[in-house]
């Protein structure tokens, strides 16, 4: 009996090895949204060499065409950075540890996945970016035609900036004190 306990409780830990196909995967789809963003840069910067012998109108055309695909690059380069995230954090909470990142100096602490609410709040915080860049993106577009256009858009500035706001207090709301102790047991504390 105590055989096939450990053979199923060993079965049952290896089987966390099935988390590399979506690390891969998402590997892969970051790589690909690098390709097409930066092969989208590319024939950006060849469209844009001729700016100067173009006439005033297709000067304005050119420059409003290229504002909003740098802001699609922008997008696509924020969501291959979603992706590599989410697989380098999914490695790290299933997987392993990567040592590379845990040793350097120079590695970068958003690459570093302690718990999944560790990985959730990093790509929420990401995930926040493309929103505020596809509302860029909108907003260049957009025809104001009435009142209620512009209103429109100062309600989502508006929300964006409280989104933000709110991610900014909730990231350094949770940070513990000097001396150890996080602020809601000090608060706690005070209170007795």
């Amino acid at each position: 009996m105590k055989f096939l306990e450990q053979f199923f409780e060993g079965a049952l830990w290896n089987s966390r090895f099935v988390i590399l196909a979506a690390v891969v995967g998402s590997l892969f789809a970051g790589f690909a949204i690098f390709y097409i963003a930066t092969v989208d840069v590319v024939y950006l910067v060849l469209h844009v060499m001729h700016y100067a012998d173009l006439a005033d109108e297709g000067r304005k055309v050119l420059h409003d065409s290229t504002v909003t695909h740098i802001v699609e690059v922008v997008d696509g380069y924020l969501l291959a950075t979603v992706m590599m995230i989410f697989s380098l954090g999914l490695y790290e909470l299933f997987i392993s540890d990567i040592d590379q990142a845990h040793g350097s100096k120079s590695s970068s602490k958003i690459l570093v996945i302690n718990s999944l609410d560790d990985l959730k709040s990093r790509l929420g915080k990401v995930i926040l970016m493309i929103l505020i860049v596809t509302l860029f993106e909108e907003a260049l577009n957009m025809q104001l035609n009435a009142p209620i256009d512009l209103l429109y858009l100062g309600a989502s500035i508006a929300l964006i900036a409280l989104a933000l706001y709110l991610t900014h207090a909730a990231e350094h709301g949770a940070k513990p004190h000097e001396d150890g102790q996080d602020e809601g047991a000090e608060s706690k504390e005070e209170h007795r």
